[in-house]
């Protein structure tokens, strides 16, 4: 278990304050994350990576010359926010353009896409990558939908290998590309982890047994098998990775390959290197030759006992961009020529959150049962925390209930300070919709910020809103979260619930119900519709690899928009 902390809640910052003070040859803070302490050279293609916190040396520990020119740091198990994305992409920006490198999460995907069209809004020229290399979570024909684990660091350092060779930012892309089509990674754990706070594991292992084909965010494998001694777990590993070659790979007879044994927080070196000499004695016998291998942590899941292997078959253009120099505070290799001339450390952009937009007296007034709407939300959250957490690990990372506590916390400040400045309801709910997309991160952050801020486009800053204008609001932030998520009702997601509520809302109030009565049928209407997620198998999110497990649980994510939207009931009802 994590033994060392102050307030959960703040383990991410203070982890991420304490690893800059300590390595300040190779980097400065800025907001969100890291940075190469000597800027990046002018003209050269900045690679930005990023991720949860928990992770360790990912993605921190990565950031220094020959490897990335930033990484943006989100909360325990979350992705950062898009805000924080953009912030430390504009200040690793060396002028020829970022490229976006992150393992393929949901939340992940969610706000890295969403700061980089920001960045392209504000001219930067940026391109997007998600590692796709565990072969446990999607079989060969849905490569696209594999996580992103231990092959994060192989194809990290192709790229900005790629990137310190002044290739262009579309050619650095390809390399990315290239270098993951040719990276595999395969698992197996023998407990889980413990959350900072938590008092039990996200998930547990029979004794005697291992669970097989683990993710880093505490998912369950997907399936188990009884504990191996060290040679068997190196025969499962590279038997199972030699299963599923590249396509240009057709034989390992010959091949080349990068090979990474990875600790996942509990199995330590000692046990790496029994494990790792037969892993190189069975890919000597099938032939391949290993290249710079390395064993030891280089991808983390806190606590968790676990190992993974990765494998990238390599190529002579490969080869010599996995061999190249780095110097970053986890990961060194080579000899390194004097630094090329880099563009200093870029400026803080001034906070302009405190200006609020002109709002009528009207507006003010609904603004303050915004506000109220908020806090209950908030305490829903607060009070089915450790719920919320139970329903999300039985498929997925167990993280659902502490970013929603993040998220609404965060969004009941904002939206108090935003009223105390005198701003109407729509800037309230947009400001509330900022803050928690940017505490939050992880997918529920992105989700929630595209609600609260259609709804407060909806509603505006100058009229008395009305029933047809929340309605409308709400119709738009569930055909946002659709657009944004990918997601349709039936794949097991908060849009099971959130669908029939904005259509039952929508109808109501278009009969001439009063929004009190129409939010309560709507509310009635999420609650049933969670429910039913439990007979449903998930088809989009983390928890789509251990579909059958998830049978017979409800979505944490439809539950938890069933609550609040009662919640909010109660506030309707009270202020009317």
């Amino acid at each position: 278990m994590t033994r060392l902390f102050n307030d959960p809640t703040a383990f991410a910052d203070e982890a991420l304050e304490g690893f800059a003070a300590a390595h300040r040859r190779w980097v400065r803070s800025v907001t969100g994350g890291v940075v190469r302490a000597g800027g990046t050279p002018d003209g050269e293609v900045a690679v930005v990576v990023g991720g949860g916190s928990g992770h360790y040396p990912a993605f921190s520990g990565l950031v220094g010359r020959g490897l990335a020119h930033g990484a943006a740091v989100g909360n325990v198990f979350a992705s950062p926010s898009a805000q924080q994305i953009r912030s430390v992409a504009r200040a690793a920006h060396g002028g020829a353009g970022v490229l976006l490198m992150y393992g393929n999460y949901a939340g992940d995907v969610l706000h890295f896409g969403q700061a980089a069209e920001r960045l392209a809004g504000e001219g930067v020229e940026v391109r997007t990558l998600a590692v796709t290399d565990d072969i446990s979570s999607a079989g060969p024909g849905q490569s696209a939908e594999r996580r992103g684990i231990a092959g994060d660091l192989p194809v990290f350092k192709a790229a900005a290998a790629a990137a310190e060779e002044g290739l262009p930012l579309d050619e650095v892309l390809r390399t990315a590309e290239h270098a993951n089509a040719r990276t595999r990674s395969f698992g197996i754990a023998f407990s889980g982890c413990t959350l900072p706070g938590a008092g039990h594991p996200l998930f547990t292992v029979p004794e005697g047994r291992m669970a097989v084909g683990l993710g880093i965010h505490g998912e369950p494998g997907i399936g188990e098998e009884p504990l191996p001694t060290a040679d068997e777990a190196a025969r499962l590993l590279v038997s199972t990775l030699l299963k599923e070659l590249p396509d240009d790979v057709p034989t390992p007879e010959g091949a080349r390959a990068a090979v990474i044994l990875n600790g996942l927080g509990s199995v330590k070196y000692e046990e790496l290197f029994v494990v790792y000499r037969t892993v190189a004695a069975l890919l000597a016998d099938a032939g391949v030759e290993i290249v710079e291998p390395e064993v030891g942590e280089l991808v983390t899941s806190f606590d968790m006992a676990g190992v993974s292997l990765t494998l990238t078959w390599l190529d002579d253009r490969l080869e010599r961009l996995w061999r190249a120099p780095a110097d970053a505070p986890a990961h060194r290799k080579g000899a390194l020529e004097a630094p090329a001339a880099a563009s200093g450390p870029r400026e803080e952009e001034a906070d302009d959150t405190a200006a609020v937009p002109p709002a009528s007296e009207e507006s003010r007034e609904a603004a303050a049962t915004v506000l109220t709407a908020l806090r209950a939300l908030a305490g829903t959250v607060d009070e089915h925390v450790e719920e919320l957490g139970r329903i999300d690990a039985v498929a997925g990372d167990g993280d659902h209930g502490i970013g929603m506590q993040r998220g609404s916390t965060a969004a009941h400040r904002a939206a108090a300070e935003a009223l105390a400045l005198g701003a109407g309801a729509g800037t309230v709910l947009t400001r509330a919709a900022d803050a928690w997309a940017d505490r939050a991160g992880g997918t529920s952050g992105a989700l929630w910020g595209t609600i609260l801020r259609a709804v407060g486009t909806a509603l505006g800053d100058q009229d008395a809103p009305t029933a047809s204008r929340v309605a409308d609001g709400v119709t738009e932030a569930s055909a946002g979260v659709r657009r944004l998520g990918g997601a349709e009702t039936g794949d097991k997601t908060m849009v099971d619930a959130l669908v029939p509520f904005a259509d039952t809302l929508a109808d109501a109030v278009a009969a001439g119900e009063p929004l009190t009565g129409a939010w309560d049928r709507a509310a009635t209407a999420a609650g049933s519709a969670a429910a039913a997620t439990a007979g449903l198998l998930p088809r989009k999110g983390r928890a789509r690899p251990h579909a059958e497990k998830s049978l017979g649980t409800p979505d944490a994510g439809a539950h938890s928009l069933a609550l609040i939207t009662r919640a909010v009931h109660g506030v309707l009802r009270h202020d009317h």
